[in-house]
């Protein structure tokens, strides 16, 4: 199978192009606009394989993505390609607009019009797999259930927003069009070659160099953690044996407050490096708090009951075991370089 991976260079799509090259035998193309959120680095290992070729797109140049389809003829399509940090999507909301909504809209009907060009045989086995997030369900309360695949979309930030109308975007072009889609909505990832805006490589590499571990508010908001290599299994399992049409959930079921991340980070610092630099007693004394950023979510919180039913996945990693491999990955990378680490 000839899978076209967007965002491939980015922190799932590497992961996700890695256990495909490794652990299959299907091919890979995967196009990427190269934006800072980027890793070149984190495909090297497969870089040279011949069922791994890269094409440098921005998804929303309609005519580059005909001629990449024209050119690779893709069995299936898993779209990862987008702007993900919440943060940013406070400050400037444009680029998250332009890539994840007119992104996934060009995407999809390049997709869509390629897929009528094709022989029955091809047609029946062709995929469009758009990976989501659980933020566009909204938040819950400490007490409520998780969310289901039924739940309703409640987005509070332009990112979650985003996201939320390019998974109605891929719907539509579903029952409009009978283009054979899927949608997967994950949980908070982390892992190995994570950018360091986010949350646990940030409080490694500031640890690491003594700088401020910034909390929001009291810390208490509450996240379902999934180690990244968990997740792109489940991807690849719902790409071959998913349902058309239908909408898996991807959790972690590891709920952990902020705080306790943190705190975790920290005590797995004090096991693996005692003898500090820039006068640290503790880690945990360089966790400080700061202002809360605006319509900040209280918790999510992801039931899987359908794929864990439907499909037989589970996650390997417990929170445990999965953020040890994390620490201990970015202190053997432990030089910053362009907001990831780089083995020195």
């Amino acid at each position: 199978m000839k899978i076209l991976i967007t965002g491939g260079s980015g922190f799932i799509g590497s992961a996700l192009i890695r256990y495909i090259i490794n652990q299959t035998q299907d091919s890979v193309i995967n196009i990427d606009k190269l934006t800072y959120a980027a890793n070149q680095s984190a495909l090297k290992e497969i870089e040279d394989s011949p069922r791994y070729a890269f094409e440098k797109v921005d998804i929303c140049d309609l005519k580059t993505l005909e001629s990449i389809f024209e050119k690779y003829q893709p069995d299936a399509v898993m779209h990862l390609a987008a702007e993900s940090h919440v943060d940013r999507s406070i400050t400037g909301a444009g680029d998250f607009i332009q890539t994840n909504i007119v992104g996934t809209y060009t995407l999809l009907d390049v997709a869509k019009n390629y897929w009528c060009t094709l022989d029955k045989a091809k047609k029946s086995i062709f995929r469009f797999h758009h990976i989501s997030t659980d933020e566009v369900y909204g938040d819950l309360s400490f007490s409520e259930p998780a969310f289901t695949e039924q739940s309703s979309y409640h987005p509070s930030s332009p990112y979650s927003a985003s996201k939320a109308a390019s998974d109605h975007l891929v719907y539509a072009w579903h029952r409009t069009y009978g283009l054979p889609v899927m949608i997967s909505n994950s949980s908070n990832n982390y892992g190995a070659y994570q950018h360091t805006e986010k949350l646990i490589p940030l409080m490694i590499s500031n640890a690491l160099m003594g700088k401020p571990l910034p909390i929001y508010g009291d810390g208490q908001q509450i996240r379902d953690w999934l180690f990244v290599e968990d997740h792109v299994e489940a991807l690849y399992l719902i790409l071959t044996k998913g349902r058309i049409g239908e909408r898996y959930n991807i959790g972690g079921n590891c709920e952990k407050t902020n705080l306790e991340v943190v705190k975790t980070i920290c005590q797995l610092l004090e096991e693996f490096i005692p003898n500090k630099s820039h006068n640290i007693r503790h880690y945990e004394d360089l966790i400080t708090y700061v202002k809360d950023r605006p319509g900040h979510d209280i918790r999510y919180a992801l039931d899987c009951s359908k794929i864990y039913d439907e499909l037989g996945w589970r996650p390997r990693e417990s929170f445990d075991s999965g953020i040890r491999k994390t620490v201990e990955w970015f202190i053997a990378h432990n030089k910053p370089c362009y907001g990831y680490y780089n083995k020195t």
